[in-house]
C-alpha cells in the first residue's frame, strides 16, 4: 500500500477520535480521556503535516532540490515529535494539581468508549503496520501508544466500578504522558540528528574509514563523508589519494563495492593524486567560506 494512503487514513481516524474523546472526557470528568484526546489531536495535526509532507518526499528531485525531497518527511516526523512532547507536558502539569483533589469519574461510559478506541486503534495499525520510513514508524507508535493508554483506562474504569479510588484518574493520565515523553525525546533525537547530518546510526565511521584505507592501491583516505537523507538512504563522499593514478578505475570500483556493501546506496569518488592536491582544493573551499563571512560574496544569484 502506497505511504500516503496509510497515512491519510490514520490521519482521518484520529482526528475523528480526538473530537470524540475531547466531549465524551468533558461528559465523563475524566482526565486520562482528556489528557489521551489532547494526545489524539496532536496526533491528528502530526498526521495531517506529516501526510502532506510524506507526499511532497516522493516527488523526484528538480533544479530547486537537486537532492531530492525525502527530508521532508523528516521534517513530518520533528513536527510530529515536538506536538507530542508540548502535549504531554501540557498534560502532565494540569494533572498534578488533580492528584490533591481528585473529582468522580463515570466508568461506564469510559469503559465501553475505550472498547471501540481499541477496536479501531488495532485495524488502523494493521493498515500502518508495514511502514518503513521514519514517519510511519513514528505513526505505528501512536497506534501502539493509543491502545496501550486505552488498555489502561479500560481496567481504571473496571476498577473504579466497584471502588472510588478516583486517584487512579490523574495518576493514569501522568503515566501515560510519561510513557510518550519517553519514546517521543529518544525520536526527535535521532530525527534531529540526520537533520544535522550526522553519520548514520549504527555505521563505525572508523571501520568504514580502515577498511577503505586496507583497499589496493589507496595511500590514503583523505576526506569521508557519511550521512543519510531520511534515514533510510545513506550516502557518502569519498576523498581518496591514489599510489599511482593509473590505478583509478579498478580502485573506484572496489571503493563503490565496499560501501554498497556497508549500505551506501548512494557514493561520490573524488581521486587527489597527492595529498597536496587535496590541501590545495580544501584551502580553497576555506578561503571562500571566510571571503562569504567577510561580505565579500561576489556570487549573484
Amino acid at each position: 500500500m502506497k505511504a500516503k494512503y496509510t497515512v491519510w487514513i490514520a490521519f482521518f481516524l484520529n482526528l475523528s477520535y480526538a473530537i470524540v474523546e475531547f466531549i465524551a472526557g468533558g461528559i465523563f470528568g475524566s482526565s486520562a480521556v482528556l489528557a489521551d484526546s489532547v494526545h489524539d489531536l496532536g496526533d491528528a495535526i502530526a498526521i495531517g503535516i506529516s501526510a502532506l509532507l510524506e507526499t511532497i518526499s516522493n516527488r523526484e528531485e528538480d533544479r530547486h532540490y537537486t537532492l531530492g525531497y525525502k527530508r521532508f518527511s523528516l521534517l513530518g516526523a520533528l513536527v510530529t515529535a515536538v506536538i507530542l512532547i508540548t502535549g504531554s507536558i501540557l498534560v502532565i502539569l494540569e494533572n498534578i494539581a488533580k492528584i490533591f483533589h481528585p473529582q468522580s469519574v463515570n466508568d461506564e461510559g469510559i469503559f465501553w468508549l475505550g472498547i471501540i478506541a481499541i477496536t479501531i486503534n488495532v485495524l488502523a495499525s494493521l493498515v500502518i503496520r508495514k511502514g518503513q520510513t521514519k514517519n510511519e514508524s513514528i505513526l505505528s507508535l501512536h497506534f501502539l501508544e493509543d491502545t496501550l493508554g486505552w488498555v489502561a483506562v479500560i481496567l481504571m474504569a473496571i476498577v473504579l466500578r466497584f471502588t472510588d479510588w478516583y486517584i487512579l484518574d490523574p495518576l493514569l493520565s501522568l503515566a501515560i504522558s510519561i510513557f510518550i515523553l519517553s519514546k517521543a525525546i529518544p525520536r526527535f533525537w535521532s530525527t534531529l540528528k540526520i537533520f544535522l547530518d550526522a553519520v548514520p546510526e549504527g555505521v563505525d565511521i572508523q571501520q568504514v574509514k580502515s577498511d577503505l584505507e586496507r583497499l589496493d592501491h589507496v595511500a590514503s583516505i583523505n576526506q569521508l563523508n557519511l550521512w543519510t537523507m531520511d534515514g533510510l538512504e545513506k550516502n557518502a563522499i569519498v576523498h581518496v589519494c591514489l599510489e599511482h593514478v593509473k590505478h583509478m578505475e579498478v580502485c573506484k570500483e572496489s571503493i563503490r563495492t565496499l560501501l554498497k556493501e556497508s549500505g551506501f546506496q548512494n557514493v561520490t569518488i573524488e581521486v587527489d593524486e597527492d595529498l597536496a592536491t587535496h590541501r590545495a582544493h580544501k584551502r580553497n573551499i576555506e578561503e571562500l567560506e571566510v571571503d562569504q563571512g567577510h561580505g565579500h560574496d561576489h556570487h549573484h544569484h
